[in-house]
Parts: structure tokens; sequence; C-alpha cells
């Protein structure tokens, strides 16, 4: 299929790599131009403006950083948009974020599946994203040869746009969560005398262990914060969850919010989220 990719940042670009391994001709847009260009050593074209971009795609996929950057770069291709196209839009937006987009699309009579990604900088260059979508069925259908390209797994939220935006909160949720108190343990066990690594020995192998623990337990021993889902991409996310429900229920979130942003204030903002053990730690790092 022809597909329109917006956004070839961290995500997208690594989207669009899936895309082009999957024989589908790929047109890509990014705001900085530098951003997009390595994509055209692999085979795609790039375009010079988002309506140059879409203006022959089967299929459009953006992935820009919030929804006031996707709604400002739509209102510039959505006119140019050709008839039976799809716009899958693939940002972290949130519920109400999702169901705007949609009223967007609907306006200039452009078909709209709202369809959030799961995964962050490997899962997205290897193809093994899981897509959630929402949206009207024949739209879903459409794009699925498109959506199986960059995944491993679609599921299927329901017909109402904003379902699928709503699970994507719900997921980063524990993504969130789950990278801070991986933080908290490692830097409790610093704090008590002890090598950190041995926490994330102790919990492998058993029933609470997880390959993502692991995975930025090491990232936090060994300082390797390049980003893959950044910091201050994380506080937007919590915002947006945060707002979205009950205080009641967010209130794990507020105190998880608050890690987020301390490493974000220390200069972590563009670091990789496992940055965030930078918060629970005291003056002299890790001590174990």
């Amino acid at each position: 299929m022809r597909v329109a990719v917006l956004g070839t940042g961290t995500m997208g670009a690594g989207m669009a790599g899936s895309l082009l391994r999957g024989d589908h001709e790929v047109t890509v847009w990014n705001r900085n131009a530098d951003r997009a260009a390595p994509l055209k050593d692999q085979g795609a074209t790039v375009a010079d403006d988002p309506a140059a971009c879409v203006a022959d795609a089967d299929v459009i996929v953006t992935m820009l950083y919030d929804e006031s950057a996707t709604a400002d770069t739509a209102t510039t291709f959505l006119s140019a948009v050709k008839d039976g196209a799809v716009w899958v839009q693939s940002a972290t937006v949130g519920p109400a974020g999702a169901r705007r987009l949609a009223d967007l699309a609907q306006h200039h009579g452009v078909a709209f599946l709202d369809c959030p990604m799961l995964g962050t900088k490997e899962p997205a260059e290897s193809g093994k994203l899981t897509a959630l979508a929402s949206g009207r069925a024949e739209a879903l259908e459409s794009v699925r040869p498109v959506l199986e390209s960059m995944t491993v797994k679609i599921v299927n939220a329901g017909t109402e746009p904003g379902r699928a935006s709503a699970l994507k909160l719900a997921c980063n949720a524990m993504v969130s969560t789950l990278t801070a108190a991986t933080a908290q343990s490692l830097a409790m066990a610093s704090e008590l005398g002890l090598e950190p690594s041995l926490v994330l020995e102790a919990l492998d192998g058993g029933p609470i262990n997880a390959p993502y623990t692991q995975m930025k337990g090491r990232s936090m021993i060994e300082r390797d914060f390049t980003p893959s889902f950044g910091i201050d991409g994380v506080v937007k996310d919590v915002d947006l969850m945060i707002d979205a429900v009950d205080p009641r229920t967010s209130r794990l979130l507020q105190a998880v919010r608050s890690a987020y942003v301390d490493a974000s204030v220390a200069g972590h903002g563009a670091d990789d989220l496992a940055a965030v053990v930078t918060a629970f730690e005291n003056d002299e790092g890790f001590q174990g």
C-alpha cells in the first residue's frame, strides 16, 4: 500500500522502516527535515510538506508529539487526502484528544482510526509494536496490512474513537509506575548498603519479575539513559492520565508524576524514562 508517515522521531522512524520492510510505498515528512532524511536511504520518499506527503497515500500515519502538534499538522494535510484514504492517528493524545481529532477528520470527510501504539524505540524498529485500535470496522480492515507490518498484535478496543486512546493511557500508567517502582527499589537497596543488582537477581525468575523491570533496572545501574521513551514524554502522558480520571483513581499517579518531574527539572527531560532513578537517589548516587 502507499503509506504516508508524518512524524519521524524515535517512534515514527522505526515505524516507517518497518513499513518499508513490509514492501509498502512510504513517503515521510518531519517538521525537522534532518530527522526524515535517513529514511531516504532505506527507500522512502521524503516530502517537503505534509500535503505533499499525503497526496497519493492510501493510509496516513501520524506519530507526532501531542494533540496540538497533530492537529496543527492535520490542518495542513487533510484537504489534500485522496478519497478512500484512512488517517491512522498513533500519538498518545488521550481519549478526549482522540475524539477532537476524529471530529477534525470528519469535518474534512476523511476516515479516521484512533490507533496509538504500545512499545518504544526497539519494538518500533523491529516491527513488534502492539496497535490499540478503535474506529469503524471497515477502516480498521482496510489498514490491517499496514498495521501488521509494524506490529505483533492488534487489540480492537471498539468502534468509537477515543477508546483505544483510553486503553493506551491505562497501559502507560503501568509502564510509568513500574519503571518508577524499579528505580525506588534499586535506590533503597543502595541506601541500605547493598549492590542494586541484587534486587534484579532476587526478582529474576520469580512471580513478580518482569522483563521490563530487568531491562530498565540494568539501564539504571549502568547509567544508560539513551532515549526510547523520554522523561518529558512520560510527564505529558501522566498528565493526560490524571486529567482523564477521578482523583481517587489517579492517586498513585500523582506521586509517580512528581518523580518524573523531579528528574526532568534535574536535566533529564530528554533522557529515557529510566533516568527517573535520579529522583530517588541521594547526592552520591548508588552506594552499594
